[in-house]
């Protein structure tokens, strides 16, 4: 004959649930979203590190087919000065057919350093990068 109503909600404890959850979720993806930018500056230095790898193979490929007497590999890797990268002393130019890098990288000969401090050697012997 009485119907009781039945209370909708949550309870307190379903409340104190949700918010841990939601605290143990923020506590383990917080830290990632800091690291953002050094793992983005690492990909594109790798990135253009393949770049340039594939460059000096083509480089070379190219002249196996032009039928040099004795095809080698690149002597520089671009025609820049010691210093950053810049629009006007752009790095890679021989073996980056987009006109080489611009910016983020710094040149001490044949040592080239990127933007997340990996510092990378050229060896024209070997071809070596």
């Amino acid at each position: 004959m009485f119907e009781r109503k039945k209370n909708k909600g949550f309870t307190l404890i379903e409340l104190v649930m949700v918010i841990v959850v939601l605290a143990i979720l923020a506590v383990v993806a917080i830290p990632q979203f800091f690291n953002l930018s050094g793992n983005a500056q690492t990909s594109a230095e790798q990135g253009v590190v393949g770049g340039v790898r594939a460059g000096i193979s083509t480089w070379q490929a190219n002249a196996l087919a032009g039928g040099a007497a004795a095809p080698g590999y690149p002597l520089t890797l671009d025609g820049a000065a010691d210093g950053a990268c810049t629009a006007v002393n752009a790095c890679f130019d021989t073996v980056l057919g987009q006109g080489g890098i611009t910016s983020d990288w710094t040149k001490a000969g044949l040592v080239y350093t990127g933007p997340a401090g990996g510092a990378y050697t050229y060896v024209p012997a070997t071809g070596v990068f």
